[in-house]
């Protein structure tokens, strides 16, 4: 007998406890037009809406991809920093390869987490060399560390299995949003999962957040929400989120995966109306983010929500770190997002804004 997920009759929309809509990955491939309530309470215009969506259910490959990449992610930053700055690209804004200390968060250097660029779906873009030179952050060349490289090796594989895992969900996840965001775009003919499968700027960013230091104390009670990641907007489409990993490595041990440090400590993010809410993506489900691109493309209908990271105040942080990917699903910088605005004249406003502009040069 047909079920709902079969025949396309909309299934009843569910939450996680914090209250982000959840929809099952199977209901995704097999009938996405089920899913479309699901999706305007996620990402509409509701004063609630959170902007995200958690996906469950998942292949059963995600997990072991998830936990080896994001292990990766602390041995890389625990190489020495020469070893670490061999992978820096800083004529790509730091863009591509490892970036520790160069984005401007809160005014200031973010020292508090490193971060490693590539795009896992494209290592060369096939574009024109004036499209290379103008837009470096997106069309430059992956860098990959040394495949001898002592610690971390299978990086690479690593990076762009999870990557591409990511990629594949997300896109089928553009499919389903196609009937709701095309009565917001502002021009309705396009397609969102061809700008986002046919991009060559697919980017990820993979993320180790250090614990804290003589540099950086173990915060307050009191302390800033955004104490580990400052407010910010992504400027993508859409962005897919893996549940972050918290290892513990104290003086000579070996690390081991523990419990978030604190009740306080992970993601919050800003409804559309401006409540605050912390939202936690289980372990074993990816999380999709509108971005700053949508918003710009549907005139402001479908706004990005703010969200930012937050330590947590417990000595259990001390020897504690985080980390996380992140893949930023956007259009090719000549996509037209506004009447005055391309995605890439767009990017090009944002990197100046969190970026020294001698790091440029």
């Amino acid at each position: 007998m047909a079920t709902l997920a079969t025949t396309g009759r909309p299934i009843p929309i569910t939450f996680t406890p914090e209250g982000a809509v959840s929809i099952s990955y199977s209901a995704l491939v097999s009938s996405p037009l089920s899913l479309t309530n699901s999706i305007e309470k996620a990402f509409g215009s509701h004063a609630d809406s959170l902007g995200i969506i958690i996906v469950r259910d998942l292949p059963p490959a995600y997990p072991a991809l998830r936990e080896r990449l994001l292990r990766l992610a602390f041995r890389f930053a625990h190489l020495d920093e020469k070893t670490r700055e061999k992978y820096a690209d800083p004529k790509s804004r730091y863009s591509f390869g490892w970036s520790h200390g160069k984005e401007i968060m809160n005014g200031k250097p973010d020292t508090l987490k490193g971060s490693y660029y590539a795009n896992p779906v494209v290592d060369v873009p096939t574009v024109s060399q004036a499209s290379r030179d103008a837009y470096p952050e997106y069309y430059g060349q992956n860098i990959w560390p040394d495949k001898k490289e002592q610690g971390v090796e299978g990086f690479e594989e690593a990076f762009k299995d999870l990557g591409r895992f990511v990629f594949d969900v997300g896109c089928e996840l553009a499919t389903a949003c196609q009937p709701f965001a095309s009565t917001y775009l502002s021009d309705s003919s396009l397609s969102l999962s061809s700008l986002i499968a046919n991009s060559q700027t697919t980017k990820a960013r993979l993320l180790h957040y250090f614990p804290p230091s003589p540099h950086t104390p173990l915060p307050s009670e009191d302390e800033p929400i955004d104490s580990w990641c400052g407010f910010h907007l992504d400027h993508s489409l859409l962005t897919g989120l893996c549940s972050a990993m918290f290892l513990h490595n104290a003086p000579n041990t070996e690390p081991t995966v523990v419990p978030s440090p604190s009740p306080a400590s992970g993601l919050y993010i800003k409804t559309r109306g401006g409540a605050l809410t912390k939202v936690s993506i289980p372990v074993d489900c990816l999380a999709f983010q509108t971005g700053e691109a949508l918003e710009l493309a549907t005139a402001g209908k479908l706004r990005a929500t703010p969200h930012c990271v937050r330590v947590g105040g417990s000595e259990a942080a001390q020897f504690v770190s985080r980390e996380t990917f992140a893949l930023f699903m956007q259009p090719d910088t000549d996509q037209q997002l506004s009447s005055t605005e391309s995605f890439g004249q767009f990017s090009k406003r944002i990197f100046d804004d969190h970026y020294e502009e001698s790091t440029s040069k």
